[in-house]
């Protein structure tokens, strides 16, 4: 989906529930506070939540509408807005205590590219976290895209995994109203 189709979705109503993913939520949870980037926030539901945990974050999306939902929101002014495209964006290197990355969805090597380049932006010790909808989610899941080349899986992400200390990359379930979603997650941390 291009930017306006993103903003044509979000004007219509809030498309997230506000609280963050639990998984992301089981995952950093419990790290100390830092420097942390949202890629493709939305609407910014994660940046907004790690927001009120102390992090300083920065939400970046292309969507304009869905940026302007998260700045409405209660807390809106501890997350620092980018309208921007993932795919052109960039913090400085070694600048960032975390990078969450949850349901962002490109073809190569655009996809490979993003994340090579969020891993650059880690601190050393610094974590990744990938979220997203898994290839098998076609055959044996429910939801997300249904285009094969723009879905993850442990496989797919390999090279990214390579450049960091990995503790999980794996296929997940996630339960939905609809049923049993799949996801691949990717979390690890840049060497020191």
């Amino acid at each position: 989906m291009q930017a306006g189709d993103w903003d044509a979705r979000y004007a219509e109503r809030q498309q997230w529930s506000g609280e963050p993913n639990p998984l992301v939520a089981s995952l950093v949870g419990d790290l100390p506070p830092g420097d942390a980037v949202d890629l493709a926030a939305g609407e910014g539901r994660h940046a907004l939540w790690l927001a009120r945990l102390g992090w300083r974050t920065t939400a970046v999306d292309f969507s304009a509408t869905g940026l302007a939902r998260g700045r409405a929101q209660p807390d809106a002014g501890r997350v620092t807005w980018v309208t921007a495209d993932v795919t052109g964006w960039s913090a400085p290197p070694d600048s960032l205590d975390l990078v969450l990355v949850a349901y962002l969805h490109l073809p190569d090597p655009a996809m490979t590219d993003v994340l090579r380049r969020a891993v650059d932006w880690l601190r050393p010790g610094g974590r990744l976290l990938l979220l997203g909808h898994d290839v098998d989610n076609l055959a044996h899941g429910v939801g997300g895209p249904q285009d094969p080349a723009i879905l993850h899986s442990p496989h797919r992400l390999a090279p990214v995994a390579g450049l960091l200390d990995v503790d999980r990359l794996e296929t997940v379930p996630r339960g939905t109203p609809a049923g049993t979603a799949l996801d691949t997650l990717l979390w690890g941390r840049r060497p020191a």
